[in-house]
């Protein structure tokens, strides 16, 4: 049983990295005074933090409104985003004063109360990259110095909390950059930093990073920051290097290319013991891993780290040698929970495939039995798939792990159920952990599926867990890179392709087609938008598109010669897997092949997923009894309701949930709804209506003894149409506003 194996050696090997004392244990910020936040921030009465505080929780222990008040919210304030831009901030709350993301992107001081703004600090991006997803907050012991934290265009900045005014004398000339310190090549790495905020520990800044997609990856190592200086005390290398633990479960020297493997959903801190705990993701590339045989620690783990050393305290994998981008998509939560007759604290992490794990927070033991079953193999060339995988026999799963035709969407027509049935029947779908192929492979809950960022929240004192969760099926396939097959005599049209395959047919696919509802569709784009405009978006991002700094001025102008004549550069036949070409190319030593996935979300016509509803549900564990207490659909789907067809769930979340001591779960939804639900139902209290679409969490906070819930409602709306929304030339601006409610 590897994945219990692995976690237990490492508990002997260096559990000797939580420090020993036990004044060093429970100390927190030493001298600190009684008034400092801090230590309202550990019962979870304040919102200075993202998620609520350092350990995640997505908690508030304000009662204020609960389950007989909830009726009577009114909104109280509302500020407009400003830009017509989507967000998804989740804002925090120092004292009286409140700090959002609007106005292109730029960290606005907002007076709490009344939505006044007090300042706002212009981030002067050069990308659209951004912290977009939250920000952090520092205070001295003294509190006279305060910061706020922040990364974009992969440099680490601070602003003074009071003033908005940047640090200068923070790193070099006010910035630190992420890039540097990681064995590569700055320059050689275009994407570094996430946009989720790190974790704040003691005076130190914990953070993980997003690194990218491809087989260029850079690497995920996680880094702890000095705040006042900006000096890097320590790293945790996720591809570990020579003579480090993991090192044998990847080929020689494989931390010198390969990348991923990284933290980009959300780290927690247990305070008392000094404990970081880090969700990792897949390594990359995501669907092929012929460069990267063996288990691969510590890609998909859930790490224990000493948060003031960076050294392993213990660790468990989720997936071994993942082909699946079965990330660990949200942060860990903690809580403490009643367990064979004893009080336990534990971390429970909810995982893309559907699994719930809870393990003890010191040791890594499971408290659970989690087993080891024999999985299928791939027929790739090259590929050696792990035999075995962990499934833990408690708690249930909380999404569906298998999709098949009896389970097809019942409002799709008969021609296109037929279509869908053909192409399953025709696939490869063995279940949880069939290995992407040559030919079509389900994959289910599917890589963008299960639970993602900000997805989990629990009530930390009663052992209570909230997962929100989408069904999302994908459809793999595996095809050798252009790259693999260009000549350096192609035209302009045939070199654009080759970029086009290894940049941007990932997400828009093979036809250009895009993927509803979030991927436009590239077909005849020359003629909806100027080239410079394409250029532009190509090359600092836009919406859900990264930047792609990487490409050079003359692959950009081969990009545009592909998108404006795709005619002109046909598939080359090694397309075809059967073709003489491809046969070829196959001989080649296997970790020199760049397969690809050509996979797309399974969507409908109308942009509704391809398997029945519900597509989003919220499901409620008593991890006392590691049993699931209730499960509901979240949201509706507006076209569909209007016909009196509910209890779908809302299409494509990103949202977290906020559980409050009042009984209560807030969240928002992408159907332009607020909610309240009973946290020991499911049953929906109060909800109502704003501007815009919500992704993200609110945030729950008190002044003057008045409790406030502030969302950010400030994105796109849900359609199910192919004028897809993300599409620079059809896209409407957004109403987007921070929506303030209270009691009268």
């Amino acid at each position: 049983m590897l994945g219990l194996r692995v976690a237990m050696l490492a508990v002997a090997g260096v559990m000797f990295a939580v420090p020993a004392p036990a004044k060093a244990q429970t100390k927190g910020l030493a001298g600190e005074p009684k008034s400092s936040l801090r230590g309202a921030v550990r019962n979870h009465s304040t919102w200075s933090d993202y998620a609520g505080a350092s350990d995640s929780a997505q908690y508030s222990a304000l009662d204020q409104i609960n389950r007989s008040t909830v009726g009577r919210l009114r909104v109280a304030w509302s500020y407009s985003t400003g830009d017509g831009n989507k967000y998804l901030f989740n804002p925090i709350v120092v004292d009286r004063t409140m700090y959002v993301l609007a106005h292109n992107h730029s960290i606005v001081a907002l007076d709490a109360a009344t939505g006044d703004q007090l300042w706002i600090h212009p981030t002067e991006l050069k990308t659209s990259l951004i912290t977009n997803r939250g920000i952090n907050y520092w205070e001295s012991a003294d509190r006279s110095d305060r910061r706020l934290i922040f990364a974009a265009d992969n440099f680490l900045e601070e602003i003074d909390a009071h003033t908005g005014r940047s640090v200068s004398d923070f790193g070099k000339g006010g910035r630190v950059d992420l890039r540097d310190g990681l064995g590569r090549d700055p320059n050689s790495l275009s994407l570094v930093q996430s946009t989720t905020p790190g974790r704040v520990f003691e005076d130190l800044l914990i953070l993980g990073s997003a690194t990218n997609e491809e087989y260029d990856s850079g690497p995920g190592d996680i880094r702890a920051y000095d705040i006042r200086s900006g000096r890097m005390v320590w790293i945790f290398h996720t591809v570990p290097h020579p003579g480090e633990v993991g090192y044998d479960t990847w080929p020689k020297d494989a931390w010198k290319t390969v990348g991923g493997a990284n933290a980009w959903s959300g780290l927690s801190v247990d305070e008392k013991r000094g404990i970081v705990f880090i969700p990792t993701a897949s390594p990359k590339y995501n669907f092929y891993g012929a460069d990267r045989t063996g288990a691969n620690l510590f890609g998909d783990c859930l790490l224990a780290l000493n948060a003031r050393t960076g050294k392993l305290v213990w660790y468990f994998q989720m997936v071994h040698h993942d082909i699946w981008d079965y990330d660990n998509g949200t942060a860990p939560m903690l809580l403490t929970i009643r367990h064979n007759g004893k009080m336990v604290d534990a971390v429970a992490q909810a995982g893309k495939e559907g699994f719930v794990w809870v393990f003890k927070r010191e040791t890594g033991e499971p408290l659970w039995p989690i087993e080891e079953r024999a999985v299928p193999r791939s027929d790739m060339p090259g590929e050696e798939t792990w035999p075995t995988q962990p499934f833990p026999l408690t708690p249930p799963p909380f999404a569906r792990q298998s999709f098949t035709v009896k389970d097809l969407n019942p409002f799709i027509g008969p021609e296109e159920r037929e279509k869908f049935r053909k192409q399953m029947e025709g696939a490869r779908n063995q279940g949880l952990f069939t290995p992407p192929g040559l030919t079509d492979t389900v994959e289910m809950p599917g890589n963008n599926g299960g639970a993602n960022f900000q997805g989990a929240a629990v009530d930390p004192e009663h052992g209570t867990l909230f997962v929100v969760s989408k069904d999302l099926p994908s459809m793999l396939k595996l095809e050798l890179n252009a790259a693999e097959r260009a000549s350096a005599g192609s035209s302009a049209e045939e070199q654009g392709r080759v970029v086009y395959e290894s940049t941007c047919r990932l997400c828009h696919g093979a036809d250009r087609a895009g993927q509803p509802p979030g991927v436009p569709s590239l077909v005849d784009i020359g003629s909806r938008l100027p080239a410079d405009q394409i250029r532009a978006v190509v090359a600092h991002g836009r919406g859900l598109m990264p930047a792609s700094s990487k490409l050079s001025d003359a692959d950009l102008d081969s990009l545009l010669s592909f998108l404006a004549h795709p005619q002109r550069a046909p598939a080359h036949p090694a397309d075809n897997v059967s073709s003489p070409q491809a046969a070829n190319t196959a001989a080649l030593p296997p970790k020199e092949l760049r397969y690809r996935s050509s996979f797309g979300f399974m969507f409908t016509s109308s942009g509704l997923p391809a398997i029945a509803p519900p597509w989003t549900t919220l499901t409620a564990y008593d991890l006392n009894q590691g049993s699931i207490a209730w499960q509901v659909p979240l949201g509706e789907v507006p076209e569909l309701a209007a016909k009196g067809i509910k209890d779908t769930g809302s299409h494509f979340p990103k949202v977290g949930p906020v559980v409050t001591a009042g009984g209560l779960i807030f969240t928002g939804t992408r159907d332009s709804k607020v909610r309240a639900l009973d946290s020991a139902t499911g049953k929906v209290l109060w909800e109502a209506e704003v501007d815009a679409a919500l992704e993200g969490m609110p945030a729950v906070y008190e002044i003057d003894g008045r409790e406030y819930v502030v969302f950010c409602a400030a994105a796109q709306a849900t359609t199910h149409t192919h004028d897809l929304p993300g599409n620079p030339a059809v896209q409407a601006p957004i109403p987007g506003a921070y929506v303030a409610f209270a009691l009268p």
